[in-house]
């Protein structure tokens, strides 16, 4: 078995608490949506992933080294309405950038629904990627672990995934998470394969804001990257300009 632990670095009572899980897939929406949400609602960092047998670089953020599958946490504002959304008054996001070896994806998926367990944490999105086939046609769907699951993506109309195959952490989450009798929600967004898609991540962070409707994002800066990224790969394809001394043949 794979050595995979999780260790604390701060002491963090979950009270009531949505886990967010964003690991790497297709145009690295998981990872840039859980990586910007954690950004953007300063969340502290209370834990890391580790094993002896993950590939050997530590992740740097702001100057300080970081395990490279962290988990962050942080309480929200009550709200004193009752706005429908899922109950929640503190959050914990996973994230990383590096996609495991497919012999790790279950002992680090085990790992993280027994941290969930020993933290009360019985809702569980998480978040994945999905061909985008036609250019800014993007979808979102979703499926879920238990009734209770699919009721709140109902609720919230994300369009089910009814038949397929969910690969990965997330398809181990949503196994035995309905076995545990979890709530674990798996949401899918269209990404762009070839490049990392920024807009896709947007797309996906959409549904968890209506879900959670305390989490306002803002979000520009990820449109503001896709546009960068556009410009930038627009220019490395665009033909030289000819030079005045070229003769033109034709």
């Amino acid at each position: 078995m794979v050595d995979v632990r999780i260790r604390k670095f701060k002491d963090h009572a979950f009270k009531n608490a949505v886990a967010i899980v964003g690991f790497p897939s297709i145009g690295l929406v998981s990872s840039i949506a859980s990586n910007f949400m954690s950004r953007e609602l300063g969340l502290e960092l209370v834990a890391g992933i580790e094993s002896p047998e993950f590939p050997p670089y530590t992740v740097i953020q702001n100057g300080v080294p970081m395990p490279q599958m962290r988990i962050f946490s942080g309480f929200r504002e009550p709200n004193d309405e009752d706005d429908g959304g899922i109950d929640c008054e503190d959050i914990a996001i996973i994230t990383s950038e590096f996609v495991p070896k497919v012999e790790h994806m279950y002992p680090i998926a085990i790992a993280l629904l027994d941290w969930f367990e020993e933290n009360g944490i019985k809702t569980v999105i998480t978040l994945d990627g999905i061909p985008l086939f036609a250019p800014d046609e993007y979808e979102i769907m979703g499926t879920g672990s238990t009734e209770k699951a699919r009721e709140i993506m109902e609720k919230y109309q994300i369009e089910p995934f009814s038949d397929g195959m969910i690969r990965g952490i997330s398809g181990v989450m949503l196994y035995n998470g309905s076995l545990r009798g979890m709530d674990i929600i798996t949401i899918l967004g269209s990404a762009r394969s070839d490049i990392p898609d920024p807009i896709g991540a947007a797309k996906l962070l959409e549904p968890i804001q209506r879900m959670i409707p305390e989490i306002k994002l803002d979000m520009e800066p990820l449109y503001q990257e896709a546009s960068d990224l556009n410009r930038r790969l627009s220019a490395q394809t665009a033909p030289p300009e000819p030079d005045n001394n070229t003769i033109l043949y034709g």
